[in-house]
């Protein structure tokens, strides 16, 4: 296939609720549509997962808006695939950015799916028909106020769940949230709140039989996580320090983590997903796909990803609803008892609602084989 034409669309959506972290509140949310365009006026579709501020990673949106109209677009542009591994390889010389390149490669992937009549689950080499799924929670105000709301995730029949944890927000809560539900599979976000001199409250965690401690040190580590996973019972899980498949290795080598949190954008793309799946599955470690917030397309991809077999945890692919008043595609991603169904059409199987992505749309961008239009 040649991808004849590439629309990058800016989008700005809000939030049902404001969702908070260790790093702060947020609850609008701009992010970039991807759609890939073939000869044969075939699309797929891919969702850039940078936020406006970079508090999780260098990326933002802006930073994407460049990286893509200037140096992914003219890699690509014109140029003829035959399989979407092949992005990666042509992206490989430009360095980090992965947000960016995700999204790109995500829209491939899609489209390469729809023309091969394939499941984006399928073309992955994912084999399940259903996927259970965790949700994500921001911190409260209370402890009694995130009681109430573990309450309510429970009663949805959601799988496990996640609390997002920072000094000062985190034993008392999670002591509260054990007592009330001693059964429910529990873990923690630190989002690199702490350090190795918090290690004797970090060690209070194996109190609450966690599933797993998600990124307690720093966005960039692997040496102190190693250093503190020999103190702890409860599995240390890495999520910011994991961009590639060379990270993965060097942190199950060092004895970093027990768990690896995998989030398509953080990581560049599907297909490096996919090889840092495969060497998890071979090494015995535990896999599960991580949330960015994203609207429904980025959601769709989520879905497909955890189709594969090393994904064993829930993930944080929570349905729509969770987030949005309407999302962007057709049927929305709908959690039921803790299950999302992967959907059967080809590609990621959700089709974009084209009203509501005109809705929420503030601006466009539109790549041609034969040169470049700016448009609204």
């Amino acid at each position: 296939m040649i991808i004849k034409e590439i629309r990058m669309r800016r989008m700005e959506m809000r939030m049902k609720h404001p969702f908070t972290t260790s790093f702060g509140t947020m609850q609008d949310k701009p992010f970039l549509l991807i759609e890939a365009i073939d000869e044969e006026g075939n699309s797929g579709w891919g969702e850039s997962v940078a936020f406006s501020y970079p508090w999780y990673a260098e990326e933002t949106v802006e930073t994407n808006v460049h990286v893509i109209r200037d140096i992914l677009v003219p890699l690509l542009i014109g140029r003829e695939i035959s399989h979407p591994d092949e992005v990666n390889e042509i992206f490989a010389p430009i360095r980090r950015n992965n947000m960016a390149k995700a999204a790109v490669e995500g829209a491939v992937w899609d489209l390469y799916s729809k023309r091969n009549k394939l499941t984006l689950a399928e073309a992955l080499g994912g084999d399940k028909e259903k996927i259970d799924v965790g949700i994500s929670i921001g911190i409260q105000d209370s402890k009694e106020k995130m009681v109430e709301t573990v309450r309510g995730f429970i009663e949805q029949g959601y799988k496990r769940m996640k609390l997002k944890i920072k000094p000062g927000a985190d034993i008392e809560i999670l002591r509260a949230v054990r007592e009330a539900f001693p059964d429910v599979p529990l873990m923690a976000d630190a989002n690199s709140a702490y350090t190795l001199e918090d290690i004797e409250l970090l060690k209070m965690l194996d109190d609450f039989d966690l599933m797993m401690v998600e990124q307690p040190l720093a966005h960039d580590d692997i040496i102190d996580h190693a250093k503190l996973q020999e103190e702890l019972e409860t599995p240390v899980c890495l999520d910011e320090s994991i961009h590639s498949l060379e990270d993965a290795r060097k942190a199950v080598e060092l004895g970093s983590c027990k768990i690896i949190n995998v989030k398509i954008g953080r990581v560049g793309g599907l297909t490096e997903a996919k090889k840092i799946h495969d060497y998890c599955v071979g090494k015995g470690i535990d896999l599960w796909c991580g949330g960015m917030l994203e609207a429904g397309i980025g959601r769709g991809h989520n879905v497909a990803l955890t189709t594969l077999p090393g994904f064993t945890l829930p993930g944080d692919t929570a349905g729509s609803d969770r987030y949005w008043e309407e999302d962007i595609i057709t049927p929305a991603v709908e959690a039921v008892d803790g299950e999302i169904t992967v959907p059967s059409g080809y590609g990621i199987g959700y089709e974009p609602d084209l009203e509501k992505v005109n809705k929420y749309t503030v601006g466009e961008e539109v790549f041609r084989a034969e040169g470049t239009e700016a448009a609204r």
